[in-house]
């Protein structure tokens, strides 16, 4: 027995093709495997797999230090950065002040997606699958709609600031729309060639754009060592960009466990949680901060400003790269690159949520999703390049409200209904959805927790009385609320379908 799992490990490459196992493959029961296209490509090692759940005799990988290199990767770039900078540039916040909100909302909210992320080898589901042992079978396409939006928000935000930041080098030559679509196509080979690119990118992404901000700071430093003072914070402020940052990471708890499902059973869940904990905190901290300082200090330095004009992040990177002549104009450009190593992940997430939202396409390879994403994606940026700011303060806010509320029920799912104990998933029952729950107590908790969430919200169309009077506190009451409504409304569930 022992050498049958031995010869079976080490015949088994995880990264290959991520689909087959033994003398049969699931790939080979759908349509998609007798085309000689397709087969080719799994030839060539792409991964087909989409929402499949991976069975225990696959999930045989050891390198769990790549989920801390995704985590890194994914948040190590300009986005990060153009979100620090929110807290003086909208909310009018002091560098103290900002960087405070900065740490200790991303220590908070970064720590439920790197829990989700310890399930992956527990039960080899992808997140939003997982989720349908909360949110039912057809509940979940509702969550996965927004998650959906929520990810195509995302890469939107990215290609834009990729294409302001490519154009900034070649004085208006190169068009915003030129650089997104370049970013677009970079974006989509990543994700089109799955789990085993896809790891490989992530591992080294993060080392060029490293350079580029030490080379930012080495230049650009001086200007940072005295900010000007800043006009007393208020509580509205302080809370509405605390909304806006744990919108920018909490929405990952709905990714958790995407990175994660070929991972060995055996691993310590806190070795994978400090891994996703740390690849999180460690560039998303460092440079939202950076992006505060920088924020505070752009009035005092000319050559800033007028980068920074109208908004344009990226002229702000050009124009602090600027003293370095040609070789800043090179490092723009791998900045400008740097928005691939999130788009790609996210593409290949996208494509996962999308086979939620409709089951029949769970058929269709996973890769196919990933050129949807990309033909969403690249026009819609460049519709909206030039509103740049306003949709990325209110797309940061809104989108916490959602990710607060799911992840508060998958975790109540979890921790209270099913005692922390990854038995009692029925795993045969993850397509079946006269099995799964229902949905209406967690779809249910959802609605009623808007009563909360409504009046607490504070966005450029909205107003609550609420949110006049403390600031934006929406993503709180959103977890809080809908955590507890859950409880009593699964416990009503459970009396007429039993926990699978």
């Amino acid at each position: 027995m022992a050498e049958t799992e031995k010869s079976y490990h080490e015949s088994t490459d995880v990264e290959k093709d991520a689909v087959s196992v033994g003398e049969s493959s699931y790939a080979q029961k759908d349509w998609h495997y007798s085309y000689k296209w397709t087969r080719k490509l799994l030839q060539w090692g792409l991964e087909t797999r989409g929402i499949t759940p991976v069975s225990v005799r696959e999930r045989v990988d050891t390198q769990y230090s790549k989920i801390f290199f995704i985590w890194l990767s994914f948040n190590f770039n300009i986005l990060s950065f153009s979100a620090g900078t929110l807290g003086p540039a909208v909310f009018g916040l002091g560098l103290r002040d900002s960087c405070l909100v900065i740490l200790f909302f991303n220590l908070l909210c970064s720590a439920l997606p790197s829990y989700f992320g310890t399930w992956g080898p527990k039960l080899g589901l992808r997140q939003m699958c997982q989720a349908r042992y909360s949110f039912g079978y057809y509940g979940i396409i509702i969550p996965s709609i927004f998650n959906l939006c929520s990810m195509m928000g995302f890469c939107i935000l990215n290609c834009i600031l990729g294409g302001q930041t490519l154009s900034s080098i070649s004085d208006g030559r190169l068009t915003w729309s030129v650089g997104i679509v370049v970013i677009s196509l970079i974006s989509l080979f990543v994700s089109f060639c799955g789990y085993r690119v896809l790891n490989w990118y992530e591992r080294l992404a993060w080392i060029p754009v490293l350079v580029v901000y030490l080379v930012a700071l080495g230049v650009g430093g001086k200007h940072l060592s005295n900010p000007p003072p800043a006009e007393p914070a208020t509580a509205a402020a302080i809370l509405s960009f605390a909304g806006t940052v744990a919108g920018f990471v909490i929405t990952y708890c709905s990714l958790g466990s995407d990175f994660t499902i070929y991972f060995k059973p055996s691993v310590s869940s806190w070795r994978i949680f400090l891994y996703s904990y740390l690849g999180f905190n460690i560039p998303i901290i460092l440079i939202q901060c950076l992006g505060a300082a920088v924020a505070v200090s752009v009035s005092s330095v000319p050559a800033w400003e007028e980068g920074y004009a109208n908004g344009n992040v990226g002229g702000l990177v050009e124009a602090m790269l600027r003293p370095t002549g040609n070789f800043g104009k090179f490092l723009t450009v791998l900045m400008a690159l740097s928005v691939t190593a999130n788009i790609a992940p996210t593409f290949y997430s996208f494509s996962l949520s999308f086979q939620v939202f409709i089951p029949p396409l769970s058929v269709i390879p996973r890769y196919m999703f990933s050129l949807l994403a990309t033909a969403i994606l690249i026009p819609v940026s460049i519709v909206g390049a030039h509103t740049f700011y306003d949709t990325l303060t209110n797309f940061l806010g809104l989108i916490g409200y959602w990710a607060s509320a799911f992840g508060a029920i998958v975790l109540t799912e979890h921790l209270l209904i099913r005692r922390g104990d990854f038995a009692s998933y029925d795993l045969r029952c993850w397509n079946n959805p006269r099995r799964l729950p229902t949905g209406l107590a967690a779809l249910g908790a959802c609605a009623l927790s808007c009563a909360l969430i409504v009046p607490s919200i504070d966005q450029v169309w909205f107003v609550g009385p609420i949110a006049a009077r403390t600031g934006d506190i929406g993503f709180e009451l959103a977890f809080f609320a809908a955590g507890v409504l859950y409880i009593p409304l699964r416990y009503v569930e459970l009396r007429f379908r039993p926990l699978a």
